[in-house]
């Protein structure tokens, strides 16, 4: 079984890593090997529309044309059996290079012939893991996201869920920042009491999923 996290953040330890990396921990509990990516490593673009994926005896179905950072990553998503994104929330979507990445991976899957053509030869299970600074209270207004990005990674056959995280701590100090809308002491009670459960979560799902 073979596992591939995706960190959609620009930041390797912080929220969207760290429930990254419980959700990895999971499934190697159950026996899975595991690789995480960091999108902000790696020098790419987003599908360029140049049909390649679409057209017979050129790149064909499975395999994006464009050669990049991101041409080793694509392989090894379509190699994996459980794939994990994760990405922070910025204006209400995820990070633009996790879009790209998305683009990129999801359109080379997808054949106006079936639009609900799997993945080739395999199904792909995935988990989308979602951080951001607004409150539980939020989460009616951020559903619709969570579940469009989470039905997007339909296209790959497997199983889909997601997991959010509210209300997360963004800065070490936030004395030293012009960040007079947050209570601090409750953004560090979050963290202390309810950011664990979310990793908790991010646990299971994983163990989970590598347990199928």
């Amino acid at each position: 079984m073979k596992v591939l996290a995706i960190n959609g953040s620009p930041r390797k330890s912080a929220n969207t890593a760290t429930l990254l990396e419980h959700a990895v921990k999971g499934a190697e509990s159950a026996g899975a090997s595991s690789e995480t990516i960091h999108l902000y490593d790696l020098q790419y673009r987003g599908c360029i529309s140049c049909f390649a994926c679409k057209q017979p005896g050129k790149a064909g179905p499975g395999v994006c044309a464009m050669r990049d950072d991101l041409t080793p990553v694509l392989e090894k998503a379509m190699a994996s059996d459980i794939l994990l994104p994760g990405s922070p929330i910025y204006f209400s979507d995820v990070t633009g290079m996790m879009r790209s990445f998305l683009e990129r991976l999801l359109f080379m899957n997808l054949t106006y012939d079936d639009p609900h053509r799997k993945a080739p030869g395999k199904s792909i299970a995935s988990a989308f893991f979602f951080t951001m600074n607004m409150p539980k209270e939020a989460e009616p207004y951020y559903t619709p996201l969570f579940e469009q990005n989470s039905k997007l990674l339909g296209y790959l056959g497997g199983a889909t869920e997601y997991l959010p995280s509210f209300d997360t701590y963004q800065f070490d100090d936030y004395s030293k920042y012009a960040a007079g809308m947050f209570d601090a002491a409750h953004k560090e009670q979050v963290r202390s009491e309810q950011f664990p459960l979310d990793c908790k979560k991010a646990f299971e799902i994983g163990k989970r999923l590598a347990s199928r």
